[in-house]
């Protein structure tokens, strides 16, 4: 009898409670519907974590370049007392184009191996006329004119065509950077002033290879000093940045 009634008792119970799920539906529930949350969760923390990354990639960014930013910001916006250039800046500034060049010996070398240094440009023929002479002394002057930061300076003769340079100048040489560049290469570059030619001008490029400044055509050394002064304000303003040597 108890085992009849309890028999009847387990039957009744099971046909008035609510159906259950038997294990195979359990388990096709765990393994169909719940991945979905933690694949959408995934994607979201990637997304989150990308965002991050790009984040923290510009504030490096910014405070890599923030020194640099400051230099020229003095430099072009902060003028104290209407100060004027005497050179004229170059809006926007161009970046040493990635081309290779020549010694004078003929060696190769990467025209942006120059990086690093400020540079004081000229352009000419290789036979150097006597404006060329003019342009290669003004250069070797205004860097000497520079005391202690003249090793943050490189006055750098770019030679155009395959001319030799005379025999005469080459032992004044000695101190400056001679290389040979293709003018196609040169003219898309550097820029005269409408109506002038390469050569008429001196050239200024920044430690990061942009050039950025072109001096008053056919320099006289009458006008020496007024060069020297924006030279000395870019030493100023760059001297928290960049140091010699390359």
């Amino acid at each position: 009898m108890s085992g009849s009634k309890l028999s009847d008792v387990s039957f009744e119970d099971a046909a008035t409670r609510a159906p259950e799920p038997d294990d195979h539906e359990l388990l096709g529930l765990t393994v169909h519907s719940l991945p979905a949350v933690p694949r959408a969760q995934a994607a979201m923390d990637d997304a989150q974590r990308s965002r991050s990354g790009r984040l923290k990639m510009l504030l490096v960014l910014l405070v890599c370049a923030a020194p640099v930013i400051a230099s020229y910001f003095t430099y072009y916006v902060i003028r104290p007392e209407g100060r004027r250039n005497f050179g004229e800046l170059i809006v926007p500034q161009k970046e040493i184009p990635a081309v290779q060049a020549q010694r004078l010996d003929g060696t190769p070398v990467e025209l942006r191996s120059l990086q690093g240094q400020w540079l004081l440009l000229s352009v000419s023929g290789g036979a150097c006329d006597a404006r060329c002479q003019g342009n290669l002394y003004l250069q070797r002057q205004l860097r000497e004119s520079l005391g202690k930061d003249k090793e943050r300076m490189d006055w750098v003769w770019l030679i155009a065509d395959g001319a030799e340079p005379p025999a005469a100048i080459v032992p004044a040489l000695a101190s400056a950077t001679v290389l040979r560049v293709p003018e196609a290469v040169l003219q898309q570059w550097l820029a005269p002033q409408a109506g002038r030619q390469l050569q008429d001008h001196l050239y200024v490029v920044d430690p990061l290879g942009h050039w950025m400044m072109r001096f008053p055509p056919q320099l006289a050394q009458a006008d020496a000093a007024k060069a020297r002064r924006d030279l000395e304000r870019l030493m100023r303003a760059s001297s928290s940045w960049d140091k010699e040597g390359r």
